[in-house]
């Protein structure tokens, strides 16, 4: 009896040590024989991309691949790293023209206790549809009031608001008060209203400096009462810490001049949001070391006289400055639309490749996550997009999209109604 318990005992632990073998051999994907643009370093004209479990193993030319792994053919394919777009509200709102579909603007104006994350919706339609074109992260942001509270940066796949978000909080978002006239738009606020807004947003600033201060003296001295709890001035600490940045919404010459004087002041951490006179102001920018993400290339020129093309040369200026600039869509439902922000820039003066870098690797710096993602490297999360072209243009083809190494299902509402109105058009002919 007791040989036959050995003998089942030494086939039930053979049969483990199989299934752990085979085990650390899963999870393995090979990408092979595309034309690897790693963003950073050189291209690789015919390589391979090693996927294991959730990052990228290895890159390279003369990759050996584990004999389990899945094979993806790449073979006359371009591999990209997933775009990152640097503001938007994906997530966030549904139908813009239905209040109850929308989550990414709150009542009030001080609102730094606001985090984006906390309103995602991860069945939104405007999330795959988005990915199928090689977005695969996003930043997405509150909006509304002087102080409208805290993104987040979230992947495009997930089945809970929890699974989505890769980092929280990624900066505290700010609407700079306008100083002056923006070109031919009505001006929204006199001067001295918009002065007083700068002065209290120092003031808010100032508030939670000595309340942190009165809780460290409380924290030290038992004879000291510790101050009141205080929501938004509690969710400002990281802000006057300088562990968290504000992205300050910021848009004519006069208001960028006065916004980098508000950071060097207020000695905090900017990334600057908007910038569509930026190209004005470009080497104060510089000098200043504060990045800069634009808002939707899709919007009309800040002033007539600054020429129909403003938008579209804008982000080269800063570029050749030495600004590290990002594109984003600002949008939810044309989200899909990222890489036509940077290929318009491209068009009107950018570099090709550091328009590319603007929707990848310079986000991922940006945002604070260049260490697991925005370029093909060993060790970063494998965001991949297959291509048959340049990513950047309207007629290239998405064909496969990687999410931390999960293969992406690329159907969406667009499949939908393709496959409805298919039969329909076979009916006509």
């Amino acid at each position: 009896m007791k040989k036959h318990i050995l003998i089942l005992f030494s086939i039930l632990l053979l049969a483990a040590s199989l299934i752990y073998g085979q085990s650390q051999n899963e999870g393995y994907t090979a990408i092979k024989g595309a034309h690897i643009i790693p963003v950073v370093g050189e291209d690789i004209p015919v390589g391979t991309i090693l996927i294991k479990d959730k990052l990228i193993e290895a890159v390279g030319k003369d990759i050996v691949i584990p004999a389990s792994a899945r094979i993806v053919d790449g073979t006359g394919l371009y591999a990209y790293p997933g775009m990152i777009d640097s503001f938007c509200f994906l997530s966030l709102s549904e139908i813009s023209s239905i209040p109850a579909t929308i989550d990414y603007r709150e009542t009030g104006r001080i609102n730094p206790q606001v985090r984006s994350v906390e309103a995602l919706r991860p069945d939104s339609m405007h999330i795959p549809i988005t990915r199928s074109n090689g977005i695969t992260a996003a930043l997405v942001v509150p909006s509304g009031g002087l102080i409208a509270g805290q993104s987040g940066l979230i992947r495009l796949t997930g089945w809970t608001p929890g699974e989505m978000v890769i980092k929280s909080p990624v900066a505290m978002h700010v609407e700079f008060p306008s100083l002056g006239r923006r070109g031919f738009q009505r001006e929204q606020e006199p001067r001295e209203e918009a002065s007083k807004q700068v002065i209290e947003l120092k003031d808010w600033l100032n508030k939670a400096r000595f309340y942190q201060k009165r809780k460290q003296a409380a924290a030290k001295n038992m004879l000291l009462q510790m101050p009141e709890f205080d929501e938004k001035l509690e969710f400002l600490h990281p802000v006057v810490n300088g562990e968290l940045p504000l992205m300050i919404s910021v848009h004519a010459d006069k208001d960028i001049r006065a916004a980098i004087k508000f950071v060097q002041e207020e000695k905090i951490k900017a990334i600057f949001f908007g910038m569509t006179q930026g190209w004005k102001v470009a080497e104060e920018i510089a000098k200043a070391g504060i990045p800069v993400v634009f808002g939707s290339l899709y919007d009309m020129p800040p002033s007539w006289e600054d020429g129909y093309d403003a938008l579209y040369r804008n982000p080269a200026a800063l570029q050749k400055a030495g600004v590290k600039i990002a594109f984003s869509s600002q949008s939810a439902s044309l989200a899909k639309d990222l890489p036509y922000h940077a290929a318009k820039a491209a068009a009107f003066g950018l570099e090709k490749r550091e328009a590319l870098k603007a929707v990848t690797i310079n986000p991922a710096e940006i945002l604070g996550v260049a260490d697991i993602m925005g370029s093909l490297e060993k060790g970063k999360l494998a965001n991949i997009v297959l291509a048959n072209g340049d990513i950047l243009e309207l007629r290239t083809t998405i064909s496969r999209v990687f999410i931390d190494g999960q293969e992406i299902d690329f159907s969406s509402r667009y499949t939908e109604l393709l496959d409805k109105y298919k039969p329909r058009l076979k009916q006509k002919k």
